[in-house]
């Protein structure tokens, strides 16, 4: 918990922001890689200045209060500085994902009545020309620096000090729109009330060192960067290290040794398939050493999390096993310092879960959704259940309905979702609760256990209900399978889409001594006897409905380019559905 920060009244992301400027003025804020590849720091001061200034330049070219500003750039310092002082303004920012198809765009253009947008790049202003904007500012092309040099010369210091203070807790900071797996995106409508209510509330269940640093890679347009890249830092007074290519974030934590990291699962499936591959080419002895030393690690976190206090003998050979046999094969990626390690977005595989309990490190899996401005109930250091997605944080209350929907109700859930006409549809219903569409159940200890997506179950044939995640999982408990679909709705049984790893196909190869690229390696037959293999085992920890029966193995990655995923990594069973129809029916065929 942070313990060194004074909280302003009213509490709002200006005020905040006031607050680090006046005392935290000297301390890091935002750092980015400049071309030579060093590192770019602003301090607090100076991010505010260079805010104020941003600020004065926005209300030069006719922003003002409400008004809806698109944002469609990378995890760069312009993106970071321009959302913070349209919010100074009292204006909306909008951030708007890069992978988004043109026809979005003008979309979210049309419903959110926004007349300017901010792009990075001639690729990214090709997006919204359907849209047609009245105003396009890139970034790339000097427009950043002319709004810069336009607010320098017409700030006003009383202007900007009477713009921000009219901001009150209950104003929106942002519209967040949903990725849209299934139809148009929806309009989320967050309040600085909402934003920081949740702030307070995390920060009372973590504990970080002060000031800490954030790796910041995820797009901002996803309500997980929004918080932990921009106001989680902002009330914190942190340090946000902004990392533009998502596939160099690997690179950045092996360079900067982060005391937290957040990943949704994909991210950490895709780490422990990368370490996978590596430890094995250790040296057998090392090996064994290693394995020793996880199964200390599980016996501990396992005290952990039944509450237990670890014996000293266990306590000593865990430490033990830290210092001499875990913590320098973690420094190899950066990842001796971790203090917090979290996920959300979606349910996580257990076995990732385990094999990272195996060095030590405590995946506390979050849960929530864009509508309660990420977090709704968590797993801390205080009180922890691997599988779940823990405890409900302070100031929100849970429910399951009859039917195993989760409800939710508290001071962080959104005020609703934004018409086109600018008003706010309410989306609770008489006693404030909010049907979250996911389907879980409470445990005796209090915690949340994710099934799956209401409007996700498969109905099979016969009437049985089968969570589709529940046999993905299952089937990417095995190294060689990243990716899993499975399908089954109004069928007799299920099939599946399987996608291998990368990494991990591409050790398993070299091992085997078998060359070529991903597609040659899956043709293979011994790669396809392995997979068989794995299918099998997924399916004898399954019951009768939920066995795979057919499946199909594929030998191209999914992506938020490629289509099968959203821009947070999520699985849009839709579009997976519409590109690999044929592959799917014909698993049905005789």
């Amino acid at each position: 918990m942070t313990t060194i920060l004074r909280l302003p009244e009213p509490l709002t992301i200006p005020s905040l922001l006031a607050r680090n400027a006046e005392d935290h003025a000297a301390l890091p804020a935002l750092s980015w890689r400049a071309p030579d590849d060093t590192w770019t720091t602003l301090t607090w001061g100076e991010a505010h200045t260079r805010i104020a200034h941003l600020a004065a330049g926005f209300a030069a070219h006719g922003v003002g209060r409400g008004d809806h500003v698109l944002l469609m750039m990378g995890n760069i310092p312009e993106h970071w500085l321009c959302d913070l002082a349209l919010v100074h303004l009292g204006a909306v920012p909008v951030s708007v994902y890069g992978t988004s198809a043109p026809d979005q765009v003008a979309y979210i253009a049309r419903h959110s009545r926004a007349r300017l947008a901010v792009v990075e790049g001639a690729e990214q202003a090709a997006r919204f020309e359907p849209a047609g904007m009245e105003r396009l500012l890139d970034v790339s092309t000097g427009s950043y620096q002319a709004l810069l040099e336009l607010g320098r010369r017409t700030y006003d210091a009383d202007a900007f000090e009477k713009a921000w203070q009219q901001t009150a807790p209950e104003d929106p900071l942002t519209v967040v729109y949903t990725s849209g797996t299934t139809g148009d995106p929806k309009g989320v409508v967050v309040s600085h009330h909402n934003v920081l209510r949740n702030a307070v509330s995390l920060d009372g269940v973590t504990d970080l060192p002060d000031h800490v640093e954030h790796v910041c890679y995820l797009p901002f347009a996803h309500i997980a960067e929004r918080m932990l890249g921009i106001y989680l830092p902002v009330f914190r007074a942190a340090h946000v290290r902004l990392c533009v290519d998502p596939t160099a974030v690997a690179a950045t934590v092996r360079e900067l040794h982060p005391a937290e990291f957040f990943g949704v699962p994909r991210v950490w499936e895709k780490l422990a398939a990368s370490i996978q591959a590596g430890l094995g080419l250790l040296p057998e002895p090392q090996q064994q050493a290693l394995a020793a030393a996880g199964e200390t690690a599980r016996a501990y976190i396992g005290c952990l999390e039944r509450g237990e206090r670890p014996a000293e003998e266990l306590t000593a050979a865990y430490e033990k096993a830290k210092a001499e046999v875990i913590n320098p094969l973690l420094s190899l990626a950066g990842f001796e310092s971790l203090v917090w390690t979290a996920s959300a977005s979606a349910p996580m595989p257990r076995d990732v879960v385990d094999f990272f309990a195996g060095f030590g490190i405590v995946i506390y899996d979050a849960w929530g959704l864009t509508e309660t401005v990420g977090v709704a109930t968590t797993n801390s250091p205080s009180g922890f259940h691997l599988g779940s997605v823990g405890r409900p944080i302070e100031g929100v209350e849970v429910r399951i309905a009859a039917d195993g929907e989760i409800e939710l109700r508290g001071e962080t859930v959104f005020a609703g979702y934004l018409r086109a006409d600018g008003s706010v549809e309410p989306a609770v219903d008489a006693e404030g609760w909010f049907a979250t569409g996911d389907i879980g159940r409470l445990d005796e200890d209090g915690f949340l256990w994710l099934t799956d997506r209401k409007k996700e179950m498969i109905i099979t044939s016969t009437g049985k209900n089968v969570s589709p995640a529940l046999v993905e999982n299952a089937l990417k408990e095995h190294p060689l399978i990243g990716q899993a679909f499975v399908h089954g709705d109004g069928r007799s049984y299920l099939v599946a889409l399987l996608v291998p790893d990368p990494e991990a196909t591409a050790a398993w190869a070299a091992a085997e001594g078998i060359e070529g690229d991903l597609a040659a390696v899956t043709a293979h037959p011994r790669l396809r006897d392995e997979v068989e293999r794995a299918v099998a085992a997924a399916n004898a920890r399954l019951n009768r409905t939920e066995q795979v029966k057919r499946y199909a193995l594929l030998d191209r990655e999914w992506g938020p380019d490629t289509g099968e995923l959203t821009p947070s990594l999520k699985l849009r069973r839709r579009v997976v559905r519409e590109l690999h129809g044929e592959r799917i029916e014909a698993l049905y065929r005789d």
